[in-house]
């Protein structure tokens, strides 16, 4: 982590493009579309899919969505749009996983248990785990916290904490690990990669690319963190990402 978190605002994009080839990975919610109430409640600003079809042409194809929504569900929020997209994070790239990890009973039930204590929990069924989000129930984050490492524990999962969500998934996956494997490979190789978030998960990402000789920049308010520039929400976001 950076000492200081009163980052710069990153050198213009146009410029960077130009530079040398650039690639470019963007996380989803807080970065490209503002955080809801409920994972469902948020709204994709008119253009924002036209604007990543030019990035994707401008780049060569060196761009991908990086979120902790599962493919299927970024998919239907952007609508049909040729881009690589990397889901679940990491536990999915490039292609919508199929079912559910089932749980075990025993978590269930300590799941069920919370969700009685709290009723304004929002459970969220992932491809490869589940995600408990507090928003509506901030005072319930200790007990949240409690049980989701119990569970994690016992499923042999991580506990993931975010903005209000604790999120379980395989322990091998990360947005970092992620970003890794797409810069080893056709057409990521050798370019510049700029990781672009907003939440702790998001470090990985931040930490990957910075290792390939790139740059991460936060969306949000000042934080600690491994990136280097910062951009305030966001629409700063869409701005800087005009070529």
């Amino acid at each position: 982590m950076h000492k200081s978190i009163d980052l710069p605002s990153p050198p213009a994009f146009a410029g960077l493009a130009a530079g040398r080839p650039l690639a470019l990975f963007l996380d989803f919610d807080g970065t490209l579309v503002e955080i809801a109430d409920t994972p469902d409640g948020i709204h994709v600003p008119d253009g924002v899919p036209a604007q990543l079809a030019a990035l994707h042409r401008a780049l060569g194809g060196r761009i991908a969505i990086v979120s902790g929504r599962a493919i299927a569900d970024i998919q239907s929020h952007l609508g049909p749009l040729h881009l690589l997209m990397v889901g679940s994070h990491g536990a999915e790239i490039g292609e919508a996983a199929k079912g559910t990890k089932p749980l075990s009973d025993a978590s269930r039930a300590e799941l069920a248990a919370l969700t009685a204590a709290w009723p304004r929990l929002l459970v969220e069924t992932k491809p490869h785990g589940m995600a408990v989000h507090y928003r509506q129930e901030p005072e319930a984050a200790p007990a949240v916290f409690t049980v989701m490492d119990d569970m994690a524990a016992r499923e042999g999962l991580a506990a993931r904490r975010g903005k209000m969500v604790v999120e379980l998934g395989p322990k091998s996956a990360n947005k970092g690990a992620a970003v890794t494997r797409l810069m080893a490979a056709v057409p990521f190789a050798g370019a510049l990669p700029v990781f672009i978030g907003d939440d702790t998960t998001d470090e990985d990402g931040f930490a990957a690319v910075t290792a390939a000789g790139g740059y991460g920049i936060l969306v949000g308010a000042p934080r600690p963190t491994a990136a280097h520039y910062r951009l305030a929400d966001p629409e700063a976001v869409h701005r800087w990402l005009t070529l």
